[in-house]
């Protein structure tokens, strides 16, 4: 059987060996693999960055002048697969320290045979250039052992007999003096200058002044026809803002007009249909009770029409039968009477002057006599 190997994205993890005597091997970083036991072997080498600080004393430059110059680098092993097999064959089984000795004299010696083909002035001056230039060089040859050059930066030049000290005092010296010189020169040519701008400025001025008096003279006449012209222009917009105001108005008015005919128009349809409804609230609260009321005097009236045609009946039907019956009555009385009178008469013939004096004696009581008659 075997075991199952992890390794992280900072190191590679190398499995060689096999079954029946294999030479295959296998590269992990960042990942696992399988190792079986007794027949495979298992190794890690790191992939982590290198910081390197190579240092070259006292090396020559193409002057013959004595530098040390340091520097600092940043390599890697690269995790390509063939770069990665090839730096495996170089350091497997070394320590990180070993990796960075080997990689560090191989940069301090490209350092050393770069340095004797420049100058001071150049490793100096341009200490970028310098650092691109070695990384150029010694990139190959690291590149062989599957070493990548991150960065590679110029940390510090010096020397032992004070010769960049003195170039610098040198250029220091010459700066100055061309700064002297470029002072004088430069108030020279300023007094110069400064004479020339001062009739430069007196003629400027002179022709300002002119320039300004016609500018205002022009100014004044184009402003008295600007201000005539935006008199002209602001009475016909006045104008036309008060014939177009007075339009407006108009049309205010007459829409207020249609406005008030719409609603004199609806009111007036507001008004009919309280009317109708009043009508209708009359005929149902006024109307139909007045005539269920005339109705009912009618039925009343009519009522007591029949009633009085009845009675007016009932009476004369009264009167006809009592005066009837007084007609018999005084029939029956004048018969009587006639028949008493008929007695009478016969008697009073019968008798004769006796009959007639009964009957005048009869008669006077009943006779009134004047006053004068009687006193």
């Amino acid at each position: 059987m075997g075991n199952c190997h992890t390794v992280g994205p900072n190191e590679a993890l190398v499995v060689s060996g096999g079954c029946c005597g294999s030479d295959y091997k296998q590269y992990v970083f960042g990942g696992w693999a399988w190792a079986w036991w007794c027949i495979s072997d298992t190794q890690r080498i790191s992939l982590e960055i290198m910081t390197l600080q190579p240092r070259c004393e006292d090396v020559e430059t193409a002057e013959g002048v004595a530098l040390t110059v340091t520097g600092v680098a940043q390599v890697k092993i690269m995790t390509e697969k063939e770069l990665l097999a090839v730096a495996c064959e170089q350091f497997l089984g070394k320590n990180v320290q070993d990796i960075k000795n080997v990689v560090l004299q191989t940069l301090e010696g490209h350092l050393r045979s770069i340095l004797g083909t420049l100058t001071v002035e150049q490793i100096y001056q341009d200490r970028d250039q310098f650092a691109k230039l070695v990384r150029e060089v010694a990139a190959p040859d690291v590149g062989r052992m599957g070493i990548e050059i991150l960065s590679f930066t110029i940390k510090d030049v010096y020397d032992k007999v004070d010769y960049l000290s003195s170039l610098g005092k040198t250029q220091t010296a010459v700066v100055q003096r061309d700064a002297d010189i470029g002072v004088a020169e430069a108030e020279r040519d300023a007094g110069i200058r400064e004479a020339e701008c001062k009739k430069e400025m007196l003629d400027v001025k002179f022709m300002a002044d002119t320039k300004i008096a016609d500018s205002k003279r022009a100014f004044e006449l184009q402003k008295s026809a600007f201000s005539e012209e935006v008199n002209i222009k602001t009475a016909e917009a006045q104008l036309a803002y008060e014939l177009q105001g007075a339009r407006e108005q108009q049309k205010i008015r007459q829409e207020e007009i249609e406005i008030e005919v719409v609603q004199r128009k609806k009111q007036i349809a507001v008004e009919a249909q309280e009317i109708l409804r009043t009508d209708k609230e009359l005929i149902a609260t006024v109307r139909r009770p007045a005539e269920a009321e005339a109705h009912r005097i009618q039925q009343i009236a009519e009522g007591e029409k029949v009633k009085q045609v009845l009675l007016a009946q009932a009476e004369a039907e009264k009167i006809r039968k009592i005066g009837e019956a007084e007609a018999a009555v005084i029939e029956a009385m004048g018969k009587a009477e006639a028949e008493r009178m008929k007695l009478k008469a016969e008697a009073y013939q019968k008798y004769g002057d006796a009959a007639k004096m009964a009957l005048v004696l009869e008669a006077l009581p009943q006779v009134r006599l004047p006053p004068k008659w009687i006193s």
